[in-house]
């Protein structure tokens, strides 16, 4: 039976090498979204199989595509697709309830596998990495339900930090000094009641600030 295989990625190239992987074998593709936004009315008029999600997109990074499609289509698999190896990217796929994440350096039978599994309704995230991420997943709930008095700029802070941005990367977007970011970051994991970034990433999913 075909999988009906919906690609999000901003780079045409990634595209073009995801539609030479899978030719001649029983994922059909069957759109191509260049941005976060085209994912998700995409989706919802062409009911895929199976959603091929990359991270960093403009118009709405594949995080958020992530959240939304959780939402407006809970039963539809995707898999999170990216070039960066990041945990906080992990965390937060895992809490949104993605199939798995797999990098582009991913050969044609691991992409194969994964697409397959995922579509069949597996779970294909490896011991390996749900261990990274044990620690931000099982960061105590009770906090969700705090007020925790962070500031305006904390929050535009922790939102960025939420989308895996470095503290450079932070610095550039919200034109503040790196060292400004860092003290920022230090007081956010203080206020929330984590120990690292990733932990304070799921807390603010979980929180619905990102």
């Amino acid at each position: 039976m075909a999988i009906r295989l919906l690609v999000a990625d901003d780079h045409p190239v990634v595209r073009a090498g995801v539609i030479s992987m899978v030719e001649k074998t029983e994922v059909d593709i069957i759109a191509e979204a260049e941005n976060g936004a085209q994912v998700l009315p995409l989706a919802l008029e062409l009911k895929p199989d199976l959603v091929l999600l990359d991270v960093r997109m403009p118009g709405g990074d594949g995080i958020a595509c992530l959240a939304r499609l959780r939402t407006e289509m809970p039963d539809l698999p995707v898999l999170m697709f990216s070039t960066y190896d990041n945990p906080t990217y992990i965390a937060r796929a895992v809490a949104l309830g993605a199939a798995g994440y797999l990098v582009k350096l991913a050969t044609r039978d691991e992409l194969l596998a994964a697409i397959r599994r995922a579509a069949a309704g597996e779970s294909i995230w490896t011991r390996e990495e749900l261990r990274r991420v044990t620690g931000a997943l099982s960061t105590p709930r009770v906090e969700i339900d705090l007020e925790v008095p962070l500031t305006k700029r904390e929050s535009e802070v922790l939102k960025q930090l939420a989308q895996g941005l470095s503290n450079k990367e932070i610095a550039l977007a919200l034109s503040i000094s790196y060292e400004t970011v860092k003290e920022h970051v230090q007081h956010i994991l203080r206020k929330v009641g984590v120990s690292d970034r990733t932990q304070a990433a799921v807390w603010a999913v979980r929180k619905g600030l990102v």
